[in-house]
């Protein structure tokens, strides 16, 4: 007996749902359109992102110009440019010790060596410079990388969200309402109006 009441409670709300459902203002028959039809909504895009991605990879910044955001393309090259730079100077002041280290282990001179025989740097020292900036380089590396692969997130992000509707109607305004009625002890509430 459950079971029945059960099923036909079921039954009602498959019924109701049907009947209050919204209709289709898509599917009109019969109704010929003359000339073009405008939206005031542009269109939407699906490879946008993706061209922008690409675009961003081929050649970082190129993807910010395509979303016509011109002024981030000089900030993407700046933030390159700086981990290049301390990768190129790291590697050849790594280089440079790590001759020097080699000279020495083999018994011969090299720049940090004076004409009589002393030498300014230990081999110690040597050792600790070639690790320091061995980490310095694949740091600078590791930054680059991610820099760049940022950028490309960012390109293809951007053109999604630039294919939104942004217009002023869809809002969200917050507002602080006081309570009249309580006036001797006030209460605060919050408002919330959305609108489309």
């Amino acid at each position: 007996m459950i079971l029945k009441k059960v099923i036909f409670v079921l039954f009602i709300a498959f019924c109701s749902a049907n009947l209050f459902a919204q209709k289709d203002s898509t599917n009109i028959k019969g109704i010929k359109i003359k000339g073009k039809l405008k939206t005031t909504q542009g269109v939407y895009n699906p490879l946008s992102p993706s061209k922008a991605a690409f675009y961003s990879a081929i050649f970082p910044g190129m993807g910010q110009i395509y979303n016509k955001k011109y002024w981030k393309a000089p900030i993407v090259w700046g933030a390159l440019a700086i981990p290049v730079y301390y990768y190129q100077i790291n590697n050849s002041e790594y280089k440079r010790y790590r001759r020097a280290y080699k000279l020495r282990k083999n018994g011969l001179q090299d720049e940090f060596t004076l004409d009589d025989g002393s030498t300014t740097v230990s081999v110690e020292t040597l050792e600790t410079a070639q690790k320091q900036l061995k980490e310095n380089r694949d740091m600078s590396l590791l930054s680059g990388i991610i820099i760049y692969v940022l950028q490309i997130v960012e390109a293809s992000v951007n053109a999604h969200l630039l294919q939104f509707n942004t217009d002023d109607n869809l809002s969200f305004k917050p507002t602080l309402i006081m309570d009249p009625i309580k006036i001797e002890t006030p209460t605060v509430g919050l408002n919330i109006k959305y609108s489309f």
